[in-house]
């Protein structure tokens, strides 16, 4: 039997978040050793292939396409809350900068948000969006420390 991608599943119609969730992370993986924060709307953690040391993910824990279709108030929590994890994670990872994107683009897409810091040795620019992936390397003093700043703020 061929092994279910997220591409197929959007194909067919089905949010590959919302299918992995309901499926025992059987797409992305169990993020629990990197989850930073979650609250009974959202949830934020690294990035398990990720663009650059310190990748986080912020996403709604219910289904909404894009930004245009989440309520205000979510969409004024998530934001403010991305604004700090930005302060917090550019402290942490000594980063120059921390990118905010966003690019979901259809129905099957699931609201989130992207937060990529940039280093003194990289380039500006929108080529940060579309760096290549590495591999997830752990630093469980990093993690241990974002996720007391954000529980504590």
């Amino acid at each position: 039997m061929e092994k279910l991608t997220p591409a197929m599943l959007t194909d067919r119609g089905i949010c590959p978040t919302c299918y992995d969730k309901e499926h025992n992370h059987c797409l992305y993986g169990n993020n629990k050793d990197k989850m930073l924060y979650e609250n009974k709307l959202f949830e934020c953690f690294l990035v398990g292939n990720p663009r650059s040391n310190g990748h986080t993910v912020i996403s709604s824990k219910k289904h909404y396409k894009d930004m245009m279709e989440i309520p205000d108030e979510l969409c004024k929590e998530i934001f403010v809350f991305a604004k700090r994890t930005m302060k917090i994670l550019k402290e942490v990872y000594s980063a120059e900068s921390v990118y905010l994107c966003t690019m979901c683009d259809g129905p099957m897409n699931h609201f989130h948000i992207q937060l990529i810091p940039r280093y003194n040795f990289e380039k500006r620019g929108s080529k940060n969006f579309v760096k290549e992936r590495k591999e997830y390397i752990e630093d469980k003093e990093k993690i241990l420390k974002i996720r007391t700043l954000l529980n504590n703020q």
